[in-house]
């Protein structure tokens, strides 16, 4: 706990210092935000805004297929306020572990510890979903950036990431290999019971839990570039896309404390990744902490008022 609390305040320090360290700066941010909000950035903003809806949905969606594996009258109206919820009580959790409670503990007490793998599995796949594109963002960086003139690096580079993409994808559909691996590693053991469900969905079910994912990635995306276009941000579509699938990917793979945490991981690799593009910081630090507020803060805040209605205290509260 003590080292993710520091690797949080190292990040949010270097992030600091790279913005906001010359003279200035922090002037100059406000200004640029205020005429991004007040002039022709209004549009894309409002844009990102709308699909903020879009995205949650999806991701209710999704929890809804699985969620029906274990009670086939889960509704979608059920499966967005758990998603909601997930997200309030994971606003402040370490590893967001409050979001796994709340999809639960929505569900009849027979099927909760079956819960705990389909969450995973949900996570998973939209993890899945991050990694393939970040990798295919972050393998353009290295091609172009770093291994330009070595065409023998960049072949095995093309190669290893091929094989990673493929690896990610095996416990997915071979859960049962991941069972098989937690049982021959003691401290692992204990978690078998909790995933234990995952070989039960059929390929169907998963083909569809992942394309949702990869739809959901696809929004975060598209909110992501509306808000970097508000901000000034111009160049080349296809580039911005490899920085900003890097950026996901670095994002997903730091574990972090909290979502406050993750603000600082995202916002420096963003502001690395295009500023080998040529980007300037400001406007791309700028996009990143609005694509959070509007995602996380919002409806985080919109959670506090469904908080009352999660399952167990509705529980609670009958004599």
């Amino acid at each position: 706990m003590l080292a993710k609390i520091g690797v949080s305040l190292l990040t949010l320090g270097l992030l600091y210092h790279s913005v906001f360290g010359a003279p200035d700066t922090a002037a100059a941010w406000r200004r640029l935000v205020a005429a991004t909000l007040t002039g022709a950035g209004r549009v894309p903003v409002l844009a990102a805004l709308a699909l903020v809806p879009l995205n949650w949905g999806l991701e209710a969606w999704k929890w809804q297929r699985l969620a029906q594996h274990l009670e086939p009258a889960h509704s979608f109206g059920r499966s967005l306020r758990a998603v909601l919820l997930g997200l309030t009580l994971g606003f402040a959790t370490p590893n967001r572990v409050g979001d796994y409670a709340a999809r639960i503990l929505e569900l009849p007490g027979r099927r909760r510890l079956e819960a705990v793998g389909a969450v995973f599995l949900g996570r998973y796949a939209q993890l899945v979903a991050t990694v393939l594109a970040g990798g295919a963002g972050l393998l353009y960086f290295v091609l172009k950036f770093y291994l330009g003139g070595y065409p023998a690096a960049q072949a095995g580079v093309t190669v290893a990431a091929g094989l990673g993409g493929a690896l990610v994808l095996l416990p997915l559909y071979r859960s049962r290999l991941l069972l098989a691996a937690l049982g021959l590693l003691r401290p692992l053991r204990r978690f078998r019971r909790y995933l234990a469900v995952m070989p039960t969905y059929a390929a169907a079910e998963l083909h569809a839990v992942l394309g949702i994912s990869g739809l959901r990635y696809a929004v975060f995306c598209g909110q992501f570039l509306l808000l970097l276009y508000a901000y000034g941000v111009r160049g080349s579509l296809g580039p911005a896309v490899a920085a900003v699938a890097g950026t996901f990917l670095f994002k997903s793979l730091v574990p972090s404390l909290n979502a406050l945490a993750d603000v600082g991981v995202r916002e420096l690799s963003a502001t690395h990744l295009f500023g080998l593009l040529g980007q300037p910081a400001l406007p791309v630090l700028s996009a990143s902490l609005s694509l959070w507020v509007l995602n996380i803060a919002l409806p985080s805040a919109l959670g506090l008022l469904l908080l009352p209605g999660l399952r167990v205290l509705r529980d609670k509260r009958r004599p």
